[in-house]
């Protein structure tokens, strides 16, 4: 939701509007298939969906960092969210090197 809102207070200028149209399309499908994920079938579905979480992560942290460099917005607005995505980009890839683990 704070990308969602991010997104809406940005302005409209066409670089602005690239931009936001990436970083809506990433943030949002990190929830959408992490929500897959908790709904896998199996352990490699669960680490097939954690991978494109991890993918999107990536890219929605790509997008906040083009924002901050490019002056769109400046970092301390979005450091918490930028702090946010990082944990959780931490928190999957540990979540996929476990499961992994226990799948041997």
């Amino acid at each position: 939701m704070r990308v969602i809102r991010l997104v809406a207070a940005m302005s409209d200028d066409m670089v602005s509007h690239v931009i936001k149209k990436q970083l809506l399309r990433s943030g949002t499908s990190v929830a959408a298939n992490f929500r897959e994920a908790s709904r896998a079938r199996s352990d490699a579905e669960f680490i097939s969906k954690l991978g494109i979480v991890e993918q999107e992560l990536d890219e929605t942290l790509l997008w906040f960092e083009l924002i901050v460099e490019s002056k769109l917005i400046p970092h301390d607005r979005i450091s918490e969210l930028m702090k946010e995505a990082d944990e959780l980009l931490s928190i999957v890839v540990s979540a996929v090197i476990a499961t992994k683990k226990r799948m041997k």
